[in-house]
């Protein structure tokens, strides 16, 4: 049996897809929310089972993994540490869990409490002398949809403004990967019976500026944009200030103080045991720029 979780998010949808394309025969079981839009799950004549429940319930987690062999955790990180609880309790062979390479960033607020739940997960192994397969894939900054939460950003930044603000000149360096890549990269791992554990890097097909990205955009969009540079320390700065006039409700001062650092990884773990081949940048912006362009006319 296979448990998915998040399989009704971004890059779920697409592992959907590949269980779909590669007609999986094996029985799935799915944790979605009460809320989840499942027509896809419901029309992939895949043998599939829904069971709604909450990954914050530890007592849930620990019924709904009777039976179950293998684990792919795709939805948030934070909910990482119930699942493999549960997997353990439950005798579970192998959990793929998608993680971030957030946990290697060098300000403490963005990679501290990544690094807290991993070392969680290596207490709870150990205490229990578990011999359950662990693979961690971890994404960098995904993109690829209309509604994700990073590229539709830039998109709707450098349609809207011809003189663009950008961070330090925009040199440091990106590496954005297409929810299509996560979704197939998710599946090759599944089928790959001899990887039993491992941690995988899930970046784009190579490292762009930030620069060189919003760029890009802007000629994908048509319009002719004009960058402006300031200082990193005056971007985190203004970011301190919104947080304090908002009293807290927007706080960008994390987001910021990235964006002027390196952001990039190599996938060659990835393509050497699975065969990882993410698509050019170019392909996947125009994709995503496309149906953001239907959307806004």
């Amino acid at each position: 049996m296979l448990l998915v979780t998040g399989i009704t998010g971004h890059s779920g949808k697409y592992f959907l897809q590949e269980l779909i394309k590669n007609k999986y025969d094996g029985p799935i079981r799915c944790i979605v929310r009460s809320n989840s839009d499942t027509s896809m799950i419901d029309n992939s004549r895949l043998n599939i089972e829904k069971i709604v429940g909450d990954l914050e319930n530890q007592e849930f987690l620990n019924e709904v993994m009777n039976g179950v062999s293998t684990v792919v955790h795709i939805a948030s990180i934070f909910y990482s540490v119930n699942v493999i609880r549960a997997a353990i309790k439950n005798n579970v062979k192998k959990a793929i869990l998608v993680h971030t390479t957030g946990i290697y960033s060098k300000y403490k607020s963005a990679s501290e409490e990544y690094k807290d739940i991993e070392n969680s997960i290596d207490r709870i192994i150990k205490d229990n002398n578990s011999t359950i397969g662990l693979i961690y894939l971890r994404p960098t900054m995904i993109y690829g949809y209309i509604n994700d939460s990073n590229m539709i950003v830039f998109i709707k930044m450098v349609d809207r403004l011809r003189l663009f603000p950008i961070i330090d000149q925009g040199r440091n360096l990106l590496q954005p990967v297409n929810g299509r890549d996560l979704g197939k990269a998710y599946y090759q791992v599944l089928r790959k019976s001899n990887i039993i554990s491992g941690d995988y890097i899930l970046s784009g097909e190579r490292p762009i500026s930030m620069k060189e990205l919003f760029t890009l955009i802007s000629q994908i969009l048509g319009k002719k944009t004009k960058f402006i540079s300031f200082p990193l320390a005056l971007g985190v700065f203004m970011a301190r200030f919104i947080k304090v006039c908002t009293l807290g409700k927007v706080d960008y001062i994390e987001k910021v103080q990235r964006m002027g650092e390196d952001r990039s990884f190599s996938h060659n773990s990835a393509t050497e045991d699975f065969d990882y081949q993410p698509m050019l940048l170019s392909e996947g912006l125009k994709i995503e720029i496309e149906e953001y362009l239907k959307k806004v006319q």
